[in-house]
């Protein structure tokens, strides 16, 4: 077995290697840029290797760097995690020449499978079904226009060293597969060195179902069941399970023998994915393979029990694989959410800056099922504009999906994050989502049932008054804390009162709090009561209540007159006032806030990449006014409706913060 393994990656998935070497008694080595140099991952491993500054074009993506470090350390393998090198068949070789082994497939292989446009070719030639498309490289925008109406709109532009969401575009005419294809191009060139493009028809009410394979270089294969990856935001996957609700036996064991042999076909070894879009009958069409170790491994491993970190080591060792195909089963159900650090009131930009808070909840049982949180951050930490802008994958196991997905909303309520902009709760709410829980959604799940954006969760009532009954009674525990201030007036003792009104999401509820040695008995106007026990005291950022014996967990945070608390992807400003106190506060006028109609404000940090109009030039509603890349990714920036451009504030290549003045209009 080898002693020493280098990670040519960085964050989570370099931390997660970490732990399977470590736990295999292999030591480990960290590559880091400039912006990483006090990264987890960093003071995971045992030794680490500056490679250069932070944009992944100047060092994680430098295959020569990644050699020197490689000559540096003595590691005798190398684990390229996802994106980055990982895919790429030139660092293959390089390996293959300094015989260094590669943890992960054959450059054969890679060139095969993970170039999109042969692995296509390859997979009709093998009489697997494909999606229409143009496979040659596309060499211009009027060429990209002209292929996409002979395959029909709507089509997917897409890189082909693609991954990860980067380089891909949906466009539903002849201007959007123009804009399409250059952005698509330029994400590529930055994410991967590899600006090729194709495009394919775009399948419309498709799911996203993976097939995980593990290959060995004896001609042994298996496949361990399926991923359900359909919950996608800009093509780039946010919920996944395992096992699919949607698959039977039947299409799972189609699915899974094609993608086998789809991998011996190009002499596959190690761990790899093959993708497919399944349609509301159960056909399912190849879509591409990733000859890497998925994002979402973890919710196999879950349900399988198989380490496949481990198992692409040992393979890469030259090991035959120790399972067959009649050892995988599928234990309890998996679920994983990705968090990520963008802003889902500002339609999911990017969000950087320092976590001041970050704790997760802790890995283990939690409920009727088990946690597991994969991260690469820690609390006072920064998240990069450099890089991708997840912070932590959790995961949650149970013995069935329903348990599993309260498992998952008890988990998501416990974890805390602040300091920067994230999609916490808008995954709270897609898990309390009816269609989610069903089972019964497509790649246009969020698109659907979200098509003006998140702009938050609103509780129903029953919900409502078991937070209110619970922020009752905290609050009761904070008035007594009040009373028992030192150094007072005399004659002027503080009593605790047992009537309140509770004002949140726009309703006012008066309760009486009748409160023993145990909790608290919250009765409602209506003559409702509901019992509330647990553990907090002021100061406490996390509550941890029962309502009625069911629990309820709350971030806390304190407000003047009560509680910001926030629960199921809700974020509630809670006041807790005396009966007079209401009777006035009805009386305040509200604060509005300010018209910024008229201008255009950069909606994350940023860079801008290109000013598409000049002062005094009308513009129409949906006209492209400025790009601004974060994160890798290129966001144009569009007019929301007819006018004039006033001033111009900025240029190409100004770094901008969020909220600063791009235009104003008159």
């Amino acid at each position: 077995m080898f002693d020493k393994i280098l990670i040519a990656n960085r964050g989570e998935i370099a931390c997660r290697v970490i732990k399977t070497a470590r736990k295999m008694g292999i030591k480990t080595v960290a590559v880091y840029s400039d912006a990483d140099k006090n990264a987890l991952h960093v003071e995971m491993a045992d030794e680490a290797i500056h490679i250069g500054p932070p944009p992944a074009n100047q060092s994680y993506i430098v295959i020569d760097k990644i050699m020197d470090a490689i000559k540096q350390s003595g590691a005798q393998a190398v684990h390229p995690g996802y994106g980055f090198l990982s895919e790429n068949a030139k660092f293959a070789e390089a390996l293959e020449r300094a015989e260094v082994a590669f943890i992960g497939p054959p450059k054969g292989a890679i060139e095969a499978m993970g170039d999109k446009i042969t692995s296509k070719k390859i997979a009709q030639e093998a009489g697997v079904s494909t999606v229409p498309g143009y496979m040659g490289l596309i060499e211009d925008a009027d060429e990209a226009v002209k292929i996409s109406n002979q395959i029909g709109y709507p089509v997917m532009i897409k890189a082909s060293a693609g991954g990860g969401g980067k380089g891909m575009r949906i466009a539903w005419n002849d201007e959007e597969a123009r804009e399409g294809f250059q952005s698509s191009k330029n994400e590529a060139a930055n994410s991967f060195g590899d600006d090729r493009i194709f495009i394919e028809k775009f399948v419309t009410q498709p799911r996203h179902i993976e097939i995980q394979v593990l290959c060995d270089a004896h001609g042994n294969g298996i496949y361990l069941n399926e991923r359900e990856c359909s919950i996608q935001r800009r093509n780039q996957k946010v919920v996944e399970e395992a096992p699919s609700p949607f698959l039977d036996p039947e299409t799972r064991k189609a699915m899974g023998e094609q993608s086998v042999a789809l991998a011996k076909a190009v002499g596959y070894t190690s761990a790899g994915t093959v993708e497919f879009i399944v349609d509301g009958e159960r056909n399912f069409y190849f879509l591409e393979m990733n000859t890497r170790l998925q994002v979402e491994h973890p919710v196999t491993e879950l349900i399988t029990g198989v380490d496949l970190v481990e198992q692409m080591i040992r393979v890469a060792n030259g090991e035959p694989l120790a399972i067959t195909q009649d050892d995988v089963q599928i234990n309890g159900w998996a679920i994983e959410n990705r968090l990520y650090a963008e802003d889902p009131y500002r339609n999911f930009l990017p969000s950087i800056g320092r976590l001041t808070r970050y704790r997760p909840p802790a890995e283990g049982p939690l409920g009727a099922g088990v946690v597991r949180n994969d991260t690469g951050v820690y609390e006072g930490g920064e998240i990069s504009m450099y890089y991708d802008p997840m912070i932590a994958k959790l995961c949650t196991w149970a013995p069935t999906r329903l348990e599993a997905i309260e498992v998952m909303r008890n988990a998501l309520d416990s974890f805390e994050v602040e300091g920067i902009g994230h999609n916490l709760p808008f995954v709270a709410a897609v898990m309390d989502h009816p269609k989610f829980i069903s089972g019964d959604m497509t790649t246009a799940f969020i698109a659907e049932e979200y098509p003006e954006g998140f702009e938050g969760v609103t509780l129903d009532e029953q919900h409502l008054k078991r937070v209110a009954a619970a922020a009752a009674a905290m609050n009761r525990v904070a008035e007594i804390r009040r009373t028992r201030v030192t150094g007072t007036l005399g004659n002027h003792e503080r009593r605790v009162g047992t009537e309140w009104v509770v004002t949140l999401q726009g309703a006012d509820f008066p309760v009486s709090i009748a409160a023993d040695h145990d909790g608290s008995t919250v009765t409602f106007a209506d003559g409702t009561s509901h019992r509330v026990e647990g553990q907090w005291t002021p100061g406490m950022s996390l509550a941890r209540m029962t309502v009625d014996g069911e629990g309820l967990v709350l971030k806390v945070d304190k407000i003047t007159q009560g509680f910001r608390l926030r629960t199921r992807g809700a974020d509630l400003k809670v006041n807790l006032r005396t009966p007079r106190q209401a009777e006035l506060a009805r009386l305040m006028p509200e604060k509005l806030p300010p018209d910024t109609s008229k201008l255009l404000l950069c909606p994350m940090p940023g860079l801008i990449v290109k000013i598409n109009v000049e002062e005094g030039q009308e513009v129409q509603d949906g006209q492209a006014l400025c790009t601004v890349e974060a994160m890798k990714m290129e966001n144009i920036l569009r007019a929301e409706r007819k006018g004039i451009v006033s001033k111009i504030n900025v240029a190409a290549g100004d770094s901008l913060a969020v909220d600063e003045v791009i235009m104003e209009f008159e």
